[in-house]
């Protein structure tokens, strides 16, 4: 069993977000009031619900929805259309040439946006002493863009096929939790998060992968199992919204049963 490091780091940034969530969630004073008249019930329109949106970090965000469930919203853009893949999306300047989307991003901070959506970090794929698949809280990817003025979402697997029978990938992901690690080359021991060297959202099984396929992926060249759809991909150089979200078990209600058990 491998030890989880302390992620302390996560744990500060967590409380930043944390906290913008909550302020976000209603935080907002106490409104003036207004003259004590009767109102016309005809002048009264319930206002639509919104959804709120706060920065966690460059290119990412923390949104609450009107149901109050959360989701980590990722600014990206395409900078492949056609070949094998090992990523759906990398770091900006590191896996472009494997991957269909590349985001400025640190790779940390989606980590820490996903935590507090709610979702817990598993662990990556283990190959010795015998295969053990990516776990962790299934995450639903989607794909945002403008195609013509008409804004398109889309699932992330629409994206990407098998490369031997032209089918869509048809399993989510799951938050595998990368690893932090002290960097070697530095004198003060700081710590790296591997998924920072470009492994951010995974096609391909990777040890240091931050979200990963729970299914047996090889990264070999040779055996990559996964090529991009082009006919459903957008022109290189769109931007995309990336869209995280924790697929999460709904929470058993024991009052019922607590009553009659009395």
């Amino acid at each position: 069993m491998r030890t989880r490091t302390p992620f302390s780091l996560f744990g500060f940034l967590l409380l930043t977000v944390t906290a913008a969530g909550l302020m976000m969630l209603g935080c907002e004073g106490t409104a003036p009031r207004e003259e004590n008249r009767p109102k016309d019930k005809t002048d009264e329109k319930p206002k639509a619900a919104e959804s709120k949106k706060a920065a966690v970090s460059k290119n990412v965000f923390l949104e609450v929805l009107p149901d109050k469930k959360r989701r980590v919203l990722v600014s990206a853009e395409v900078c492949l259309r056609e070949g094998p893949l090992e990523q759906l999306m990398c770091r900006k300047q590191t896996k472009e040439h494997e991957a269909i989307l590349t985001a400025d991003v640190d790779a940390r901070a989606i980590h820490v946006a996903l935590i507090a959506a709610g979702a817990k970090e598993g662990a990556p794929v283990r190959f010795a002493p015998k295969y053990q698949p990516a776990s962790g809280t299934p995450i639903k990817v989607s794909v945002q863009y403008e195609d013509k003025g008409k804004l398109v979402t889309a699932p992330a697997q629409s994206w990407i096929k098998n490369a031997k029978n032209n089918k869509l990938l048809d399993s989510d992901w799951v938050f595998a939790g990368s690893r932090l690690v002290k960097n070697p080359l530095d004198p003060d021991g700081k710590k790296i998060y591997l998924a920072n060297d470009g492994d951010v959202i995974c096609v391909s099984n990777f040890e240091t992968a931050m979200l990963d396929l729970p299914i047996k992926s090889p990264k070999d060249n040779a055996d990559l199992a996964f090529i991009a759809n082009s006919e459903r991909i957008p022109p290189l150089g769109t931007k995309v919204v990336v869209i995280l979200e924790p697929v999460l078990e709904a929470k058993k209600d024991t009052s019922a049963r607590g009553a009659s058990d009395r």
